[in-house]
Protein backbone atom coordinates (compact mmCIF):
# COMPACT_ATOMS: atom_id res chain seq x y z
CA UNK A 1 0.00 0.00 0.00
CA UNK A 2 2.78 2.59 1.01
CA UNK A 3 4.08 2.21 -2.53
CA UNK A 4 1.09 3.65 -4.85
CA UNK A 5 1.11 6.76 -1.74
CA UNK A 6 2.12 9.54 -2.95
CA UNK A 7 2.98 10.60 0.55
CA UNK A 8 3.58 14.48 -0.38
CA UNK A 9 -0.11 15.07 -1.06
CA UNK A 10 -3.40 14.29 0.92
CA UNK A 11 -5.54 11.22 -0.36
CA UNK A 12 -8.19 13.64 -1.03
CA UNK A 13 -7.48 16.42 -3.44
CA UNK A 14 -9.74 19.89 -3.23
CA UNK A 15 -12.36 20.97 -3.25
CA UNK A 16 -13.53 17.36 -1.92
CA UNK A 17 -11.02 17.64 1.71
CA UNK A 18 -13.26 20.88 2.35
CA UNK A 19 -16.65 19.10 2.17
CA UNK A 20 -15.15 15.93 4.33
CA UNK A 21 -14.04 19.18 6.63
CA UNK A 22 -17.10 20.55 6.78
CA UNK A 23 -19.14 17.25 7.21
CA UNK A 24 -16.81 16.55 10.11
CA UNK A 25 -17.72 20.06 11.63
CA UNK A 26 -21.42 19.58 11.35
CA UNK A 27 -20.88 16.22 12.92
CA UNK A 28 -18.57 18.40 15.99
CA UNK A 29 -21.46 20.80 16.51
CA UNK A 30 -24.43 18.28 16.64
CA UNK A 31 -22.90 16.20 19.38
CA UNK A 32 -22.11 19.41 21.47
CA UNK A 33 -25.53 20.37 21.16
CA UNK A 34 -27.11 16.91 21.67
CA UNK A 35 -24.76 16.56 24.57
CA UNK A 36 -25.69 19.76 26.23
CA UNK A 37 -29.14 18.60 25.71
CA UNK A 38 -28.17 15.02 27.77
CA UNK A 39 -27.19 17.19 30.91
CA UNK A 40 -24.37 15.71 32.15
CA UNK A 41 -21.76 17.94 33.44
CA UNK A 42 -19.30 19.11 31.19
CA UNK A 43 -16.43 18.59 33.05
CA UNK A 44 -17.27 14.55 31.64
CA UNK A 45 -17.12 16.03 28.64
CA UNK A 46 -13.52 18.38 28.77
CA UNK A 47 -12.09 15.19 30.96
CA UNK A 48 -12.75 12.17 28.77
CA UNK A 49 -12.42 14.25 25.56
CA UNK A 50 -8.92 13.56 24.39
CA UNK A 51 -9.37 9.95 25.77
CA UNK A 52 -9.88 8.56 22.29
CA UNK A 53 -6.26 10.11 21.49
CA UNK A 54 -4.71 7.06 23.68
CA UNK A 55 -4.72 5.28 20.75
CA UNK A 56 -1.71 6.83 19.64
CA UNK A 57 0.50 4.97 22.34
CA UNK A 58 0.18 1.80 19.69
CA UNK A 59 2.57 4.05 17.80
CA UNK A 60 4.93 2.38 19.90
CA UNK A 61 4.49 -0.79 18.47
CA UNK A 62 5.23 0.07 14.86
CA UNK A 63 3.31 2.73 12.30
CA UNK A 64 1.12 -0.13 11.35
CA UNK A 65 -0.19 -1.05 14.64
CA UNK A 66 -0.69 2.69 15.41
CA UNK A 67 -2.75 3.35 12.20
CA UNK A 68 -4.89 0.26 13.00
CA UNK A 69 -5.46 1.66 16.30
CA UNK A 70 -5.80 4.94 15.67
CA UNK A 71 -8.15 4.50 12.86
CA UNK A 72 -10.22 2.04 15.18
CA UNK A 73 -10.58 4.51 17.97
CA UNK A 74 -11.37 6.82 15.34
CA UNK A 75 -14.07 6.03 13.33
CA UNK A 76 -17.03 6.70 13.66
CA UNK A 77 -17.98 2.95 13.51
CA UNK A 78 -17.74 2.83 17.22
CA UNK A 79 -19.45 5.64 18.63
CA UNK A 80 -22.44 5.12 16.30
CA UNK A 81 -22.66 1.43 17.83
CA UNK A 82 -22.05 2.46 21.58
CA UNK A 83 -25.18 4.71 20.94
CA UNK A 84 -27.32 2.17 19.23
CA UNK A 85 -26.74 -0.48 21.91
CA UNK A 86 -27.51 2.34 24.27
CA UNK A 87 -30.76 3.18 22.75
CA UNK A 88 -32.05 -0.20 22.19
CA UNK A 89 -30.78 -1.93 25.51
CA UNK A 90 -32.09 1.73 27.21
CA UNK A 91 -29.10 2.37 28.77
CA UNK A 92 -29.33 6.29 28.31
CA UNK A 93 -26.53 7.18 30.86
CA UNK A 94 -23.73 5.90 27.45
CA UNK A 95 -25.80 8.49 25.26
CA UNK A 96 -23.27 11.41 26.61
CA UNK A 97 -19.54 8.96 26.10
CA UNK A 98 -20.91 8.68 22.87
CA UNK A 99 -21.54 12.03 21.89
CA UNK A 100 -18.22 12.96 23.35
CA UNK A 101 -16.59 10.53 21.06
CA UNK A 102 -18.14 11.76 18.36
CA UNK A 103 -17.35 15.38 19.16
CA UNK A 104 -13.76 14.11 19.41
CA UNK A 105 -13.41 12.75 15.84
CA UNK A 106 -15.42 15.56 14.52
CA UNK A 107 -13.12 18.29 15.78
CA UNK A 108 -10.06 16.35 14.66
CA UNK A 109 -11.39 15.62 11.16
CA UNK A 110 -12.37 19.45 10.95
CA UNK A 111 -8.84 20.45 11.64
CA UNK A 112 -7.67 18.02 9.19
CA UNK A 113 -6.53 15.21 11.54
CA UNK A 114 -7.88 12.13 9.71
CA UNK A 115 -7.63 8.51 9.37
CA UNK A 116 -3.84 7.49 9.17
CA UNK A 117 -2.26 5.29 6.39
CA UNK A 118 0.53 2.68 7.84
CA UNK A 119 3.06 5.08 6.57
CA UNK A 120 3.22 7.14 9.31
CA UNK A 121 0.90 9.17 11.63
CA UNK A 122 1.55 12.38 9.33
CA UNK A 123 0.08 10.71 6.71
CA UNK A 124 -3.67 11.04 6.65
CA UNK A 125 -7.17 10.69 4.20
CA UNK A 126 -7.08 14.17 4.82
CA UNK A 127 -3.71 16.00 4.13
CA UNK A 128 -0.35 15.08 4.44
CA UNK A 129 0.72 16.72 7.86
CA UNK A 130 4.59 16.49 7.35
CA UNK A 131 6.56 17.85 4.74
CA UNK A 132 8.07 14.48 2.56
CA UNK A 133 10.57 12.92 4.31
CA UNK A 134 9.51 13.85 7.73
CA UNK A 135 7.27 11.86 9.77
Amino acid sequence: MDDFLDQSSPAVAQPVVWWLRLEAGAVAVLSAVLYARTGPSWWWFAGLWLTPDLAMLAYLASPRIGAFSYNTVHSYLLPASLSVAGLLSHQSAVIPFALIWFNHIGVDRFLGYGLKYPAGFAYTHLQALAKPGKH
